[in-house]
């Protein structure tokens, strides 16, 4: 567990006092090996009689700190990183949902017409149809480049295996398609490993964190979304145990993101549209209707993937979003619908509506009665604990990747481990099987005879011998009598355990339909038990069975209830099922829930984010504003020297992003009430645009700004590095006044830390100033001070924060 040298406390209750030259007498160590992280104690600089320091705040972000760290010291990998998840990063930022109400927003909203505001709804409107037009494209070029690289590469083992059989020899066909997946998936490890790291795994977290408020470095970057998409093919067509359709929602938030700001930073060009836009609210509504059209078009539901925004991504809601995000789903399903129908050469069909499409239900055959209601039940149960069972694997697992599989190389090792050992257990699974089916009427793309005899086909081969998404889909589909029990058995124990091990690899991947086929493969194995055991009845059909399985497998590892409910429904394309999914995935849950968290909010914990979940602890009544908050504090005033302002901005111990600003007091003993709050953003445009007067009392007959100025500058504001103060410049004063917002939110210390954390989270807050009974500031509450009260199995418990 990690070597913690020393609590962190950033609260006013139990600060710890700093040596002399204000570092702490021990050290934090850095979680990304990168030698001793700065300390707990913030560094106390020598207070200019200019301004007035109540202290040093807690929303500290040591990205710079570390990245210092990096440049001078060699850059050493350790063999173990002691890591906890008993501690909160302090390397993620919060996003800023709250507009801050300055001179300049208020005249340009005065500016702004009638017209001018139905012509910015519009826009709303066609950046949505675009979201909607582009994630559906992108799906359909991962769909048509996976299935004709994996038809490829099936062709080609297939001839090989035939070939073989006869002669004998068949372990070069194993060295073939071990070879070849692990060669494919190396390809797809390397992009991500060596070039963003970010695009690894679904996605689905890092976007959740991201509608939450909290920024992760890179995650709606074009790079991010040219190495998922290329990541997410080459894992598919590699043979992994992982799915094309949790990526695609990642991918459909970036397209979002960089739309809607109409400009890339990366292309390093700007379109000079949608200038109104670039701020972090609307951002995160157009990322919100990226993530629902991504769903949309992976699984064909518009409905569910509204649903799914609803319930995992966004953190804020109202109702025109849902309308938008509805309009993006539709446009989203639509285009990959006609793209793909197109594709498929029968142009005005439109009957492909997601990347998987579970085939329809038939309603005779597959009604069901009320005594099997108890029977899904169970399933739920069933799937609840092997949910679970996935959830503490999986957690284990990634402990030990975070300590000990640092390095990109490693990475990329067992990236292909995997593939390897995935190939091998199929191959030998197919050769053990001596479950033969007749090949006639049945709908195997590649079926394989091996030893069967003429006319028939392996069919464990069907399993593994396709993409997870064709398998899932014969699964549910096929004629009663086409698989043996033990195949189904084997199949699921070896799948489980190669999906769990699969999940958290550096390779981009999903988990829905990895988890949908090790769900329909014990569901429909379930199914046939219960044909046995009623002598054949016709309510036992296996098909059945292995979709309620499927749901209860999924829902008891994503612990998803109403978004999944609807997206299975929509998938099938048949209501009937609804009540009875319903149940299935309210038990898995409630099952789930009660042996382990859900697996995104389980990964999310992993890596130390700063989350705020919908309520603060049931048992925090009793803290207050004036233990949660970090304090002291660094003011401003409100006519300030530009000289102060460059020290404050570039001192490293300190990166605070919001500063309280107070009246330019001229009695430095008496503390002076908040005036309002500036951001560390808003500071630096100033003195990059040098608005500044020589002395305090010349009127300012500087350029004015306008707020363009700061929306160019979004969302990558340059570092106070970059910018050069002359000696003469530091000497004149800035006027704060224009620029600030003059009405933050604040609360009282005696506020209770509920109360706090509820209007924090409602209005997305980044900053909340706490004052005493005369309005002068005595804290600030950020991010990371609510995050770190969390209820443990001893109650109320406080997290270390720590620079990881």
């Amino acid at each position: 567990m990690a070597n913690v040298a020393k609590k962190v406390s950033w609260s006013g209750r139990d600060r710890d006092d700093d040596d002399e030259d204000g570092r702490a007498g021990e050290t934090t160590p850095l979680l990304n090996g990168t030698g001793p992280g700065a300390a707990g104690g913030a560094r106390q600089v020598l207070t200019p009689s200019s301004f007035l320091r109540i202290g040093q705040l807690s929303n500290v972000d040591l990205n710079e700190d570390i990245r210092e760290l990096e440049t001078e010291l060699p850059r050493q990998h350790p063999n173990e990183i002691p890591h906890n998840e008993k501690l909160l990063s302090l390397k993620y930022e919060s996003l800023d949902y709250d507009n801050s109400e300055n001179q300049l927003f208020l005249e340009e909203e005065r500016r702004i017409n009638h017209t001018a505001f139905r012509t910015v709804e519009i826009k709303r409107w066609v950046i949505c149809a675009m979201i909607g037009i582009l994630t559906g494209l992108v799906a359909c070029f991962i769909d048509i480049v996976v299935e004709n690289l994996a038809g490829l590469k099936y062709r080609v083992v297939k001839g090989n295996i035939d070939k073989f059989t006869e002669k004998g020899g068949l372990s070069f066909s194993l060295l073939l398609w071990a070879t070849l997946n692990a060669s494919v998936v190396m390809v797809g490890s390397v992009i991500v490993a060596f070039i963003e790291p970010v695009a690894a795994g679904s996605g689905i977290p890092q976007i959740k964190c991201y509608l939450n408020g909290v920024k992760i470095p890179h995650v709606v970057r074009l790079k991010t979304l040219v190495i998922k998409v290329c990541g997410v093919i080459l894992s598919v067509v590699g043979g992994l145990a992982v799915g094309k359709e949790g990526p695609m929602i990642h991918s459909g938030a970036v397209i979002a993101a960089g739309i809607s700001q109409g400009r890339s930073t990366s292309l390093k060009r700007d379109f000079k549209i949608f200038e109104y836009f670039r701020r972090d609210t609307e951002k995160r509504d157009f990322v919100s209707a990226g993530a629902a059209a991504g769903v949309s078009a992976a699984f064909g539901a518009p409905v569910g993937g509204v649903l799914f925004s609803l319930e995992e991504g966004a953190s804020f809601w109202n109702q025109f979003l849902t309308w938008r995000i509805f309009f993006a789903s539709m446009i989203s399903t639509f285009t990959l619908n006609s793209v793909l129908s197109v594709y498929h050469g029968n142009a005005w069909d439109l009957s492909s509506p997601g990347l998987i499409n579970f085939g329809r239900f038939d309603n005779e055959k597959m009604g069901y009665t009320i005594q099997e209601i108890p029977i899904f039940i169970f399933m739920g149960v069933v799937g609840g604990i092997l949910g679970a069972l996935f959830n503490a694997l999986n957690y284990w697992l990634t402990m030990f990747r975070i300590r000990y599989i640092h390095r990109p190389c490693l990475q990329v090792v067992e990236a292909m481990l995997v593939a390897a050992v995935t190939a091998t257990v199929g191959f030998v699974m197919i050769y053990c099987s001596r479950d033969c089916q007749p090949i006639q009427g049945s709908s195997v793309a590649y079926p394989l005879q091996l030893f069967c005899a003429d006319g028939e086909y392996n069919s464990m081969a069907t399993a593994f011998f396709n993409t997870p998404e064709k398998s899932v889909v014969n699964l549910f589909h096929d004629p009663p009598g086409s698989y043996n029990p033990m195949t189904l058995g084997m199949f699921t124990l070896m799948y489980f355990f190669l999906a769990c091990w699969t999940y958290g690899l550096t390779v981009s991947a999903g988990v829905f339909i990895p988890s949908l086929l090790i769900g329909a493969a014990w569901g429909r194995l379930f199914g046939i038990s219960l044909s046995y055991l009623t002598k054949g009845s016709i309510w036992a059909d296996p098909g059945k069975y292995a979709l309620m399985g499927a749901a209860a497998q999924l829902g008891g590892i994503v612990r998803m209830t109403l978004s999944l409910t609807v997206i299975m429904m929509e998938a099938t394309g048949n209501v009937t099922y609804g009540f009875p999914i319903m149940l299935v995935l309210m038990t898995a849950k409630i099952v789930g829930d009660y042996f382990v968290e859900g697996l995104y909010d389980m990964h999310i914990q992993l890596q130390s984010v700063p989350f705020l979940h919908w309520e603060a602890p049931v048992t925090s009544h009793s803290l207050t504003a004036r233990e949660v908050m970090s304090t002291p504090v660094t003011c401003l005033r409100r006519i300030e020297r530009v000289g102060t302002v460059v020290d404050i901005l570039s001192d490293t111990s300190s990166n605070h992003n919001g500063f309280p600003v107070v009246e330019s007091n001229p009695d430095a003993t008496q503390v002076a009430g908040l005036r309002g709050l500036i951001l560390r953003s808003q500071l630096i445009v100033l003195l990059k645009h040098k608005v500044f007067v020589e002395r305090a009392n010349l009127s300012l007959v500087q350029r004015r700004l306008k707020l363009k100025d700061f929306r160019d500058a979004y969302p990558r504001f340059p570092p106070i590095q970059s910018i050069h103060v002359s000696q003469d410049e530091r000497e004149c004063m800035i006027d704060l006044s224009e620029f600030m917002n003059p009405s933050p939110y604040t609360v009282p210390q005696e506020a209770s830390l509920p109360r706090v954390f509820k209007l924090f989270r409602a209005l997305g807050l980044r900053h909340l100033v706490v004052v005493d009974n005369r309005n002068e500031v005595v804290g600030m509450v950020t991010r990371k001070d609510l995050a770190r009260y969390r209820l443990g199995k001893e109650g109320l418990e406080e997290l270390s924060l720590a620079q990881t």
